[in-house]
């Protein structure tokens, strides 16, 4: 068997003792009056978590191996490092606090962010020239691995306030609440329709003639239906669906429809089935986990989500800024440029350097802060999607 398929088996492998694992971290929460059974089931699912992460440690390193440098290098490999760092940063945070609630929201985000990671291209190709540099490593890795440690955050941050905000009407909160809910299908409906469309060989072949006279022009591949199509493009692929509206002209880059189709299938697709669950819940989402959480202690959940701020922020801030900044210098010639990659980095560090004082000098604990410990991961998140995947630039990796 070759090393690349190993890698790839050790990667499902993983992905199906966190699934696992997660249903016995459920399993705390059912055990009423139970201790005994209780105390199994956590310690049963966070033995599964442990071997699950080796799991995912060991697909690592041997795509490390066959690629001949550390996988993070385009947007499959780094997000699959991401998921493995928010485990790591779980099990960590788990053996301190021995907070089973929290791998039943911890584990779900880390499957999410691994299947979401599977929908983009796996193909191992040969580094870029920018990119043979130790800083690779150093920085990416770095500012994934903070990343992840204040995604731990934002599950204590929800169940923080799936437990304390008033379910019995309609507010605010609720409405924000559900719509962080929503957020998470839209990532599963992201998941779902790529793998249907994938499935069943969908795909439609754009033509953009080019602006330079006698040039070849520019051919944009789409794998789900077009809703929107790029500027001045034109269909050549018969029996496709032809797009309701295409992208404006300041939409410069070539793929921008393509990847704006792409999301804009994940939001309909998430409120399908949001909508579903919601028919079948005949409630809100959050209302219907409220009553799952009566042992939770909000004081403890709200400790761990502002420690794992505390911890996270730094690395955060060598990777995604200090070390970034060092890269940029020997790369571009200039430590700053105001990439849009940049500018949410530093958009993101600036948040938690707010979070941080409002937590510290202005007493925002309980709900502000895990409201702010949520705003801080749908930051984060948009970083990781809508920066990658929409807009242009030097650090885009699709």
């Amino acid at each position: 068997m070759e090393l690349t398929t190993i890698s790839s088996n050790l990667l499902y492998g993983a992905f199906i003792l966190y699934l696992i694992a997660t249903f016995f971290f459920g399993g705390t929460i059912r055990a009423k009056g139970k201790e005994k059974v209780s105390t199994r089931s956590g310690n049963i699912a966070i033995t599964i978590t442990v071997i699950g992460f080796l799991l995912q440690v060991g697909y690592f390193i041997t795509r490390w191996i066959v690629s001949k440098h550390a996988p993070v290098s385009n947007l499959f490999e780094f997000t699959t490092f991401f998921g493995m760092m928010l485990v790591f940063a779980f099990i960590i945070i788990y053996f301190i606090y021995r907070l089973n609630l929290l791998g039943l929201f911890t584990l779900p985000v880390a499957l999410l962010v691994i299947a979401y990671a599977s929908m983009f291209p796996q193909e191992i190709s040969p580094l870029i020239p920018a990119l043979k540099t130790h800083w690779l490593y150093i920085h990416v890795t770095t500012a994934a691995i903070g990343e992840a440690i204040l995604a731990v955050s934002f599950a204590a941050g929800l169940i923080y306030l799936i437990k304390t905000v008033d379910q019995s009407k309609l507010t605010k909160k609720t409405f924000w609440l559900e719509f962080v809910i929503y957020a998470l299908y839209a990532t599963i409906g992201f998941v779902v329709i790529t793998s249907v469309f994938r499935g069943i060989g969908y795909d439609s072949t754009f033509q953009i003639p080019s602006e330079v006279e006698n040039a070849e022009p520019t051919q944009v591949e789409f794998t789900l239906p077009a809703i929107t199509g790029p500027h001045n493009g034109e269909l050549i692929t018969n029996g496709a669906m032809q797009p309701l509206f295409n992208v404006p002209g300041w939409m410069e880059d070539a793929k921008a429809a393509s990847k704006l189709n792409t999301f804009i299938w994940s939001l309909l697709s998430g409120l399908i089935l949001y909508g579903l669950t919601l028919l079948i819940l005949r409630k809100r989402v959050a209302a219907a986990i409220q009553p799952f959480l009566t042992k939770v202690n909000p004081d403890l959940v709200d400790e761990v989500s502002y420690r794992a701020v505390a911890i996270g922020f730094p690395v955060f801030t060598l990777g995604a800024l200090i070390f970034a900044m060092i890269w940029a210098q020997q790369a571009w010639n200039r430590f700053w440029g105001w990439d849009p990659k940049e500018v949410w980095a530093l958009i993101t560090w600036l948040f938690y350097a707010v979070f941080l004082h409002l937590r510290l000098s202005q007493g925002w604990q309980g709900e502000r802060s895990a409201w702010l410990a949520v705003i801080g991961f749908a930051i984060i998140m948009f970083n990781l999607i809508a920066v990658n995947l929409v807009i242009a630039g030097l650090h885009s990796y699709a």
